[in-house]
């Protein structure tokens, strides 16, 4: 899917381009995205009621949280017209995002030129590129499905020639197939050059009669991006897919990171896997067959519709949901975006309130869209989500990031050092007025009188704070203590959703 990423001047207009370019700071930038619509509005009405806002929790799952004054927004417009709005992300007008990541050049260049930017380089400006565009975007849904999916086909930067192509691999896999037709995406995947190099395809090749091809990717293929660890395939089926996916090498030299399918490297003789015969003499054939017979297996509809509940309602979803979500997929030949409808438009998600803990990307990205901050993700928020143990694009094994809440209760420490930090404003590159906050919240200013504390907490956590979490928070310290913030965003309320 298209980004619509903009030149810098079709963007800004040849006058801010050139005060953008001359005063060479954060702060040009930011004045920018502000007319572009990234402020906090006037006012702000948080929910009252001491039961979780439905639009507040329908944006917190089809989303990285609301916005100030987005819930009021949705509200308007109903719940099912938002969500039809977000399944087409391509018709929202992104701007004020794309001022945001316009300046980081190398998530838009083409692969074989990403080598001639420092590894480093690279590396930290995809993670500002995905934390900029999980804060900002007006396509909420579709980051949440670009999250979803990057761990789901994930590739530790870490790895070799990684670190220069997983910046492609977003771009070109990731982000252009999230909310499109799975078997689009498995295919892409699957011959990304990066895949390649992580899970060893390009050393897959025909050996001597007898020799073992490389199978690391052919079990993932299986184990994690397709079937699951329970989804009736054999240590045979594994070794007749790593067959078919002989033959393709990820160029070092001239062209690096181009895909060559090399016909000498390939297996071409007959395979069985999962029960269908591939016949000999199919070549590159060989690969799309095999995606194409693991793509629409029974078994695969179910283990992505239960992973994509998980996601989106809890940990152990209800097994009706995850049943509707797999006849959704094989209803629709693995159509992302009506699995995705139906399990957002479902009672069971509408049900699921306060049943998730936050994983630390999503707890730093709610934070900053709940009070409206003004950052360019620079080192210090970079730094804060490495401590919370989630450095963005670096899990080692296959299988990505942890999505149970329970993985994430060794990190309470230091995400209340991450909210001491933004209350403070003490992270690099990165700003909230709070003063504006309050008065669109209609309080007395930052963190005054129990009133006003009471208003922020209603804004935070989408409901009203009952007598105990009121008084833990307004008994701490005194007047304008930003302890008292700092709480709010730690509290149970804030790290579950």
């Amino acid at each position: 899917m298209s980004d619509r990423r903009l030149s810098r001047r079709s963007l800004l207009g040849a006058g801010a381009l050139s005060a953008l370019d001359l005063t060479g700071c954060d702060r040009a930038l930011s004045a920018l995205t502000k007319i572009a619509g990234d402020r906090v509005p006037d006012p702000i009405e948080p929910p009252s009621s001491p039961a979780i806002d439905p639009i507040h929790h329908l944006l917190g799952r089809a989303g990285f949280g609301p916005w100030p004054g987005q819930v009021e927004e949705v509200r308007r417009i109903g719940k099912e017209a938002y969500i039809d709005a977000q399944l087409d992300p391509d018709a929202i007008d992104d701007t004020a995002c794309a001022l945001r990541t316009s300046v980081i050049d190398t998530v838009a260049t083409p692969t074989s030129l990403l080598f001639e930017f420092p590894p480093e380089q690279v590396e930290v400006e995809l993670q500002r590129h995905a934390l900029l565009r999980a804060v900002y975007s007006k396509r909420q849904l579709y980051e949440v499905m670009v999250e979803f999916w990057t761990d789901h086909f994930n590739v530790a930067i870490g790895k070799s020639l990684c670190r220069h192509l997983k910046t492609a691999d977003d771009r070109d896999v990731i982000r252009a197939h999230a909310l499109g037709r799975f078997r689009d995406l498995l295919g892409a995947s699957a011959l990304s050059p990066a895949m390649l190099v992580y899970l060893d395809g390009r050393a897959n090749a025909r050996g001597p009669k007898g020799e073992r091809p490389n199978e690391n990717y052919a079990r993932e293929l299986m184990e994690l991006h397709t079937l699951g660890l329970h989804g009736g395939y054999t240590q045979k089926d594994v070794m007749e897919a790593a067959r078919c996916l002989t033959g393709f090498v990820v160029r070092e030299e001239w062209a690096p990171g181009l895909v060559e399918f090399v016909p000498e490297r390939h297996d071409d003789g007959p395979k069985t896997v999962l029960g269908h015969v591939i016949p000999a003499g199919g070549g590159r054939a060989d690969v799309e067959r095999l995606l194409d017979i693991v793509a629409s297996h029974p078994i695969t509809g179910w283990f992505i519709g239960e992973k994509l509940c998980r996601t989106f309602i809890a940990d152990r979803p209800p097994a009706s949901i995850v049943r509707r979500a797999a006849d959704v997929f094989h209803e629709t030949d693995g159509d992302i975006k009506k699995v995705v409808r139906a399990i957002l438009l479902s009672d069971e998600l509408a049900e699921s309130t306060w049943a998730k803990i936050k994983r630390p990307f999503r707890l730093v990205v709610s934070a900053l869209r709940a009070v409206g901050a003004d950052t360019h993700a620079k080192g210090d928020l970079l730094d804060h989500l490495t401590r919370m143990g989630q450095p963005l694009f670096s899990f080692p094994t296959p299988d990505g990031y942890p999505t149970q809440g329970d993985a994430w209760l060794g990190t309470l420490l230091w995400r209340f050092n991450f909210a001491l930090a933004l209350a403070e404003d003490r992270i690099d590159g990165t700003r909230v007025d709070w003063e504006a906050l309050h008065h669109a919240l209609r309080g007395d200013g930052l963190h005054g009188d129990t009133a006003s504390l009471a208003r922020l907490a209603r804004h935070l956590f989408g409901r009203a704070p009952d007598e105990t979490e009121l008084a833990a928070v307004a008994g701490y310290g005194a007047g304008r203590d930003p302890r008292r913030v700092a709480l709010l965003l730690s509290a149970p309320a804030f790290q579950r959703y």
